[in-house]
């Protein structure tokens, strides 16, 4: 499905966002749901922190439902090849899919031809809050907030920032920084966190951004210093600042990311949607779970109707800074 993303395409992007369904369908689920176990499909690979966090969360909800929530992972596409599966799969409350924002907002921009409408084949059910992303430097740079880092690289011809992709949150904050400040930092994109870090810790690249929870290693190393956050602060990091608080001023740095959004085939049930969002919630609250993703900086699950809330405010903020970025869809 193409998007047009001149200014009358963009207002028709809003608008279609605040038609997200904030429930499924009136029809009624199965008698006895669920009868069979349920699948979560993970659109990244195994091991990331999507997929663990659909463990963790699964196990408590199938004790919870008296049956097995079975992981099931389909990457490829920046997540459109699990994105489709779910899209195809029946609204009976079997089928359900843990992502990140990107498979149903940054997809958006950054595919011509997506083989599913964001709007209309999925409704969302529940959604996992993330702190912060950090934004880090080497240890060359020196910096420790951000008016150093913009001093830094305003002394410097050019300055690097790894990414893990084109627009994410690394690309973006450079480009929204070099706007406000006159900076020249450059984006640089990895396929993937690993060797993004490896280039940081190496002083190959001057900055990086990217979850908290792989930058870990630079950090305790002492490669690395996190300057401030995209979004939210870390709880575990009180005296890092967010970057909206330190004057960086586009509203970029005030949008709140997604850990994890779960989704389900356009159609389901309304019943379905409330109980399961009710079980992420306390998921999210109970202690095995948080201790098993206590690294992943989380700041908390919400139930479907917060998740439609912020969905349909921020997204259109989002899409129109991707926009901005003139990138050239795959």
């Amino acid at each position: 499905m193409s998007f047009d993303w001149t200014r009358r395409g963009l207002l028709g992007a809003g608008a279609a966002l605040a038609a997200v369904p904030l429930l499924g369908s009136q029809a009624k689920a199965q008698t006895g749901w669920p009868s069979k176990p349920i699948k979560i499909i993970v659109p990244y690979p195994v091991g990331g922190q999507t997929d663990m966090i659909a463990r963790a969360y699964g196990e408590y909800i199938g004790k919870q439902l008296g049956q097995p929530v079975v992981v099931e992972n389909k990457s490829g596409a920046g997540g459109i090849v699990g994105a489709t599966e779910v899209k195809r799969s029946a609204p009976d409350g079997y089928t359900f899919m843990l992502s990140i924002g990107s498979a149903l907002i940054n997809n958006r921009v950054l595919f011509k031809d997506l083989p599913y409408d964001p709007d209309k084949d999925f409704v969302l059910v529940a959604g996992i809050i993330s702190e912060g992303v950090p934004i880090v430097v080497s240890a060359k740079c020196g910096a420790t907030n951000l008016k150093e880092f913009i001093d830094y690289a305003k002394k410097s011809d050019k300055v690097s920032i790894g990414t893990f992709g084109a627009g994410t949150t690394g690309h973006t904050a450079a480009v929204e920084l070099n706007k406000q400040f006159g900076t020249n930092i450059e984006p640089v994109h990895y396929r993937g966190e690993a060797p993004m870090w490896a280039d940081l810790a190496s002083q190959s690249i001057d900055a990086a951004a990217g979850s908290y929870v792989a930058a870990l290693p630079v950090l305790q190393a002492g490669r690395g210093k996190i300057i401030g956050t995209s979004g939210l602060p870390i709880r575990a990091l009180p005296d890092v600042k967010p970057l909206q608080d330190q004057g960086a001023t586009s509203p970029l740095f005030g949008l709140r990311g997604f850990a994890g959004l779960l989704s389900a085939p356009a159609g389901l049930p309304d019943e379905i949607v409330r109980k399961l969002s009710a079980l992420m919630v306390a998921a999210g609250q109970d202690e095995k779970t948080q201790t098993a993703l206590s690294s992943f900086a989380i700041h908390k699950p919400i139930g479907y109707e917060e998740t439609r809330k912020i969905y349909t405010e921020e997204s259109p903020q989002l899409l129109k800074i991707l926009a901005s970025l003139n990138l050239t869809p795959q």
